[in-house]
């Protein structure tokens, strides 16, 4: 009888733990990236300083400091690693902006790359995408996803308050993401992933009923392990479709018509939590809007700092940041006035 399988695009190690980045060359070693340490490093400034005196056990390391963020720092890493024959991998270590900088650089090169996570504020650590900025835009770019990824607690547990913030929301968008997904398949016919929508779902579910807060590795280590299955789903379904929805839309929508409100996934947990209230699904919208509320995220449009109608007017403009995709929005079909009586009806159900 023939056996059937698949295969899955996937990093080869996983580490959450305390202390990760003093294993790294163990990890380069064992996984066969790099035997003997030739790698290069990208940091960001700031907190890089601090991470590059600890490299020692690197000693045949090549150390690059960039300003990270943007499609031109990307391009010149590239450009300094281009003609550096020795260098066996690159390792990024340091935020979601600095590991999106690194992932772009290494799938220019071809360079294997591993992900060295020293905060948490959303799924690019491993996800096959990288979001730079561009002509003052921000640009979402297919990548290959890291080779290793490495979260270490040692530094996640002092990262700002706000950057968690960010992680925990963005993780949570991944339940409305879902159901999205599901509910383009239900009327549209569009193929869903069931393995890769499970894996969203399940680090989603183990963040949205965590009792602990981002003072404890416990919970932390849990937002950790849920954003990394973000980026192994959206590897899996070939698109961000896993970890993206209406949620996203929304939340572009605020970056394009209220700069700088926000972090990206905070507005995104708002969204899901809009999303959520405008799908029906009441139980889930109890609970997202709770797990909210636990870590300090903002779930109405005074918290956000707009008025209603402000905020409306977003949620009305956010299927044109992403055409084509079919969510709850799209299915609604609901002009801002009546998205404005929808939310406050929504705001009265909250506790």
């Amino acid at each position: 009888m023939p056996t059937f399988a698949r295969t899955v695009l996937a990093p080869i190690t996983v580490e959450v733990s305390a202390g990760a980045l003093g294993r790294l060359p163990e990890l380069l070693a064992d996984s066969r990236i790099s035997s003997g340490g030739r790698v290069a490093v990208a940091l960001g400034p700031g907190l890089g300083e601090s991470i590059a005196a600890e490299l020692d056990h690197l000693p045949d390391a090549t150390v690059h400091t960039v300003a990270p963020g943007s499609l031109a720092s990307a391009k010149e890493l590239t450009k300094r690693l281009r003609d550096d024959h020795r260098v066996d991998a690159l390792v990024g270590i340091g935020g979601g902006k600095l590991l999106d900088t690194a992932k772009w650089a290494a799938s220019d090169l071809g360079l294997p790359m591993v992900s060295v996570a020293t905060s948490l504020a959303h799924d690019g650590l491993a996800s096959p995408t990288a979001s730079l900025e561009r002509d003052g835009v921000s640009v979402s770019y297919g990548v290959h996803p890291p080779l290793a990824v490495l979260a270490d607690l040692d530094f996640i547990r002092h990262a700002p308050a706000h950057q968690l913030q960010s992680g925990i929301g963005d993780a949570l968008t991944n339940l409305s993401a879902v159901a999205d997904w599901q509910l383009s398949h239900e009327v549209n016919g569009e193929p869903v992933d069931g393995l890769a929508a499970a894996i969203a779902r399940t680090g989603a579910e183990a963040v949205l009923r965590h009792p602990g807060t981002i003072a404890d590795d416990a919970f932390l280590a849990t937002l950790a392990d849920a954003l990394i299955q973000g980026g192994l789903a959206s590897s899996m379904a070939g698109s961000s479709r896993p970890c993206s929805g209406g949620c996203h839309e929304i939340a572009h929508a605020l970056e394009a018509l209220h700069p700088g409100l926000a972090s990206h996934g905070a507005q995104g947990g708002v969204g899901a939590l809009i999303c959520t209230w405008l799908r029906g699904d009441k139980a889930l919208f109890q609970e997202l809007s709770a797990a909210l509320k636990r870590h300090g995220l903002p779930r109405t449009a005074n918290e956000l700092g707009l008025n209603t109608a402000e905020l409306a007017t977003a949620v009305a403009y956010a299927p044109k940041t992403r055409p084509g995709r079919y969510t709850i929005l799209e299915h609604r079909e609901l002009d801002s006035v009546a998205l404005e009586r929808h939310l406050t009806e929504m705001m009265h159900e909250l506790d």
